[in-house]
Formats: structure tokens, sequence, C-alpha cells
């Protein structure tokens, strides 16, 4: 029997891993640095992978660098810019993060809610043997 609060519970931690993305990349959206080899890199912008768990279902989540994570500003003030006044800055776009929050908000949510059904059925069944001992 599959059980619906283990899934629930993988489903969670699958949000959370979401949400600490996003809040990871807003916190550092700014966070700008050097395109030189051996100078102080720019922040790496964070995604999630998830995939089934196998056989005894829910969610698998890991959190990975993104694909295209550094663009360039022109910026020749700056420490980190390079001869031709060029650093690296994170390619984050705030408006995809609020959306992965919002996600990981309605994930949250929804997991909750099967966990608190899965309760429902339980008490019942509970209720049901009781009543017949």
């Amino acid at each position: 029997m599959v059980n619906a609060i283990t899934i629930a519970l993988s489903g969670l931690t699958s949000a959370t891993q979401r949400l600490n993305a996003s809040a990871s990349n807003i916190a550092n959206a700014s966070t700008s640095g050097s395109l030189e080899p051996g100078g102080q890199a720019p922040y790496t912008p964070l995604t999630t992978q998830s995939r089934a768990q196998g056989d005894t279902g829910g969610v698998l989540t890991d959190v990975v660098p993104r694909n295209n994570a550094i663009s360039t500003a022109y910026a020749p003030d700056s420490p980190f810019a390079n001869s031709k006044g060029y650093i690296g800055v994170p390619n984050v776009d705030l408006a995809e993060e609020a959306v992965n929050m919002k996600l990981a908000q309605l994930s949250y949510k929804a997991n909750l809610s099967t966990i608190k059904v899965q309760k429902q059925i339980f008490d019942e069944l509970l209720q049901t043997v009781d009543k017949k001992a």
C-alpha cells in the first residue's frame, strides 16, 4: 500500500527546496563578479530538478545550477570589470522567481491537504473499527 503521508512529505520537501532556490536567487540577483578565470565569479542562479521516487511514490528534488546562469553587463567602474569594461551578472528573472515561489506555495497547500485527507480517512477507519468492537 502506498503511504499518502510519505508521498505528501516528499512533496513538501520538494516545495521547500524550490522556495529556497528562488529565495537565494532573489537575494543574490545583484551579486556580480569577474568574467576572468581565477577572479571572483558572479553568483550562479539555482533551479530544481524533480524526479519520481520509484516504487515508494513521491518525488526527489535536487537543487542544481541553472543553465545560462551568467550574462554580461557593461560596468567599467566595477572592480570586477575586465579590460573591455564588462562584468558577469547573474541571469535572474524576478518575475520567474515570483512564479516559482507561488508554485511552491501551491505545492505546500496541495500536499498539506493530502495529509489532512489521509488523517480524516484514518480517523474514519478507527471509528468504524471501534464501533464494530
